[in-house]
């Protein structure tokens, strides 16, 4: 259901076309939702059966008219009774974590192959917050209300990424000891 509402989210402050969303998607709530072309484009009919966004029809020249869809009254009420519900925490579902928990099964040196390459991950996944946080949100503290509740949704996704490298770092230093202890033995 979440889905939803990360699209009307990206519809509250311009329209956009499908394939706009598929491209804001990936952009911005694409960092911590994930949802496909198909599941986008599904959505969107949903919805506007249900009336929460108005779909108009765009001519384009040599190319099929292409939909622009805005959110609607209706379906802005629907999104700020949503905001205001209670939600649950989200569930961990990490397969690196289920890994390392077994992690006995295989060799240490492997084990720790797996965390550096998942360490690479996360250092370029924060090395993109980094560079948006710079470019967008240079003066935090002068934003518009509006900009500032994305800017502390980027702070989140660079604080999960920072929490996370510490866990490789510790979790390799701890490991290693191991391999260590093996090779002297």
């Amino acid at each position: 259901m979440t889905l939803t509402y990360a699209i009307l989210a990206l519809l509250v402050d311009f329209p956009q076309s499908g394939y706009d969303l598929t491209k804001s998607f990936a952009g911005s709530i694409g960092f911590f939702w994930k949802a496909t072309h198909q599941q986008i484009y599904r959505e969107l009919a949903r919805l506007e059966d249900k009336q929460w966004i108005h779909a108009e029809a765009i001519a384009q020249d040599g190319r099929p008219d292409k939909k622009l869809y805005r959110l609607s009254e209706t379906g802005r009420a629907a999104l700020m009774k949503w905001i205001v519900e209670p939600c649950e925490m989200a569930p961990v579902k990490d397969e690196l974590l289920i890994k390392v928990f077994v992690g006995e099964l295989v060799s240490c040196t492997k084990l720790l192959q797996e965390l550096e390459r998942h360490r690479q991950l996360h250092q370029k996944k924060l090395a993109t917050y980094l560079d948006l946080e710079q470019r967008f949100f240079p003066q935090p503290e002068l934003l518009p209300l509006a900009r500032k509740y994305r800017y502390v949704t980027l702070r989140q996704g660079i604080r999960y990424e920072q929490e996370w490298l510490a866990w490789c770092d510790e979790t390799i230093q701890f490991l290693s000891a191991e391999v260590a202890v093996s090779v002297e033995a």
